[in-house]
């Protein structure tokens, strides 16, 4: 498998080391804020099979573009898209496979699989999201908060609530509570609160290293590499892990 790593910051770099540990060839390499390496991806010219993208929306077009006119799959797992990006996303998708998520851990596709199962058994509980995040992170709440906000709201009827300031008010029974932390070097972390009468139930995810969202890119590289066209995310690699596990034992 030959790869292309779209964005060389922190988690492309880590993208590129784990990728050479596992003996997979890193074909090229696109950092747009400059360096040794090409700052557009229409300047490769190298044979690749599959881009991992870990840059800005703001480069989404040209990641799309790219993927089309060499009928290549993608794996997306930059963060922060506004909703007419992931339309052209989706979009594109019906060209080239895309795997398209705010996070590539195999716990955060095993934690939503919790909550598919979960949620509609926890009708007399409220429910909040609390995610925690680095300093310099930009976004909040974080993509993957959003992600699993999405799981909850597909398996019970919830409101999300970003900020509760300004209300002067009871909670509300259907109001989904969003709160974001910020500090310090957190890689991140995510809890899901089912807050009953007299009783607590928590869900949560902490990734210890970068390394475990590089590990999920690579294993959506993989997943969606012979596959037809259409948009994957975390529920397809699951399934992918599941199976594998299954072939093992």
């Amino acid at each position: 498998m030959n790869l292309l790593i779209h964005g060389y910051g922190a988690m492309g770099q880590i993208v590129e080391e784990v990728a050479r540990t596992q003996n997979l060839t890193v074909a090229a390499i696109v950092s747009p804020a400059g360096g040794e390496h090409p700052v557009s991806i229409q300047d490769v010219e190298a044979d690749v099979d599959v881009v991992i993208d870990f840059s800005n929306p703001a480069l989404l077009d040209d990641v799309l573009a790219f993927g089309k006119a060499k009928q290549i799959p993608l794996v997306i797992a930059t963060t922060g898209f506004s909703e007419a990006e992931l339309a052209k996303i989706e979009a594109a998708s019906q060209e080239i496979p895309i795997f398209q998520s705010y996070n590539t851990s195999y716990g955060i596709a095993l934690l939503k699989q919790l909550l598919d199962q979960l949620v509609p058994l926890t009708l007399g509980y409220d429910i909040e999201v609390i995610e925690a995040h680095h300093r310099k992170k930009v976004d909040a709440p974080s993509g993957t908060a959003e992600l699993l906000t999405r799981a909850i709201e597909a398996k019970r009827d919830v409101t999300p609530v970003y900020d509760r300031t300004p209300r002067r008010e009871a909670r509300a029974a259907d109001e989904l509570g969003m709160h974001s932390v910020r500090g310090g070097t957190i890689f991140g972390e995510h809890t899901v609160l089912f807050a009953g009468d007299d009783e607590m139930l928590e869900l949560k995810h902490t990734a210890l290293s970068k390394r475990v969202f590089a590990n999920g890119a690579l294993a959506a590289a993989a997943t969606i590499l012979d596959r037809p066209a259409g948009l994957y995310n975390l529920t397809n690699l699951y399934e992918e892990a599941t199976h594998v596990t299954h072939k093992r034992l």
